[in-house]
C-alpha cells in the first residue's frame, strides 16, 4: 500500500503564490464546498492576498509552516508571538481534497510543538462563531472559549465580503 509522506516545514517567500491559490482554494468558492471547514456559506470575495501573505512572510514574529506532499503544497498553519509566552495561530489550511485524512491535526500539533519550543504556554485562536462544526473539532483538540469576543472586519474586503451581517470571532485558547 502506497503511503503519503507529508512534510511540514516552514514556509519560504517562495512559496507565496502556491500559499495564495492554496488558501483561497479552502476557504472560498465552489472549490471549497468539497471539503468541511469552508466559509463559502458565509463570506464571499477573497479570504487573503499575495501582499499580506508576502507581509507575514517577512516578519519577524511570524511563521506559516506548511505540509508538503512531495513538492505541492497541501496544508498550512500561521503563527503570531504574542509575547507573554503566548502564541496566536490562524489561517489552518488543508486542501480540500485531502480534509478528513488527520492533516490538520498534523498541522495544528506541529504548531504547538513549534509555539513550545519558542517558550510558549499558552495557543491563542478566534474562529468564527457561526462554525459550529469547526469550533466542536477545536474543542476535540483541547481549545476552550475563553467567553470573549472579536469583531468581523465587516466592511474590509481584504478579509472577506460577508453574507450575512451577525459574524463574530470567538475566541479560544489552550495551554502549551
Amino acid at each position: 500500500m502506497d503511503k503519503r509522506v507529508i512534510t511540514i516545514d516552514p514556509a519560504t517567500p517562495a512559496d507565496r503564490d502556491s500559499l495564495h491559490a492554496l488558501i483561497e482554494s479552502a476557504y472560498r468558492g465552489d472549490s471549497a464546498r468539497r471539503g468541511w471547514t469552508h466559509e463559502a456559506d458565509l463570506l464571499g470575495g477573497q479570504r487573503t492576498d499575495p501582499e499580506a501573505l508576502a507581509d507575514l512572510l517577512a516578519d519577524p514574529a511570524q511563521t506559516m509552516l506548511v505540509a508538503r506532499d512531495g513538492q505541492r503544497l497541501c496544508g498550512c498553519i500561521a503563527l503570531a508571538d504574542k509575547g507573554r509566552d503566548r502564541f496566536y495561530f490562524g489561517m489552518l489550511t488543508v486542501d480540500p481534497r485531502m480534509q478528513g485524512a488527520g492533516l490538520g491535526k498534523q498541522l495544528l500539533d506541529a504548531a504547538e510543538d513549534f509555539a513550545r519550543q519558542q517558550g510558549a504556554k499558552v495557543m491563542e485562536m478566534q474562529v468564527i462563531a457561526q462554525r459550529t462544526d469547526l469550533i466542536a473539532w477545536y474543542e476535540r483538540r483541547g481549545y476552550r472559549a475563553t467567553g470573549g469576543t472579536a469583531p468581523f472586519p465587516m466592511h474590509d474586503p481584504r478579509f472577506g465580503l460577508p453574507k450575512r451581517d451577525d459574524l463574530v470571532f470567538a475566541l479560544f485558547e489552550k495551554p502549551l
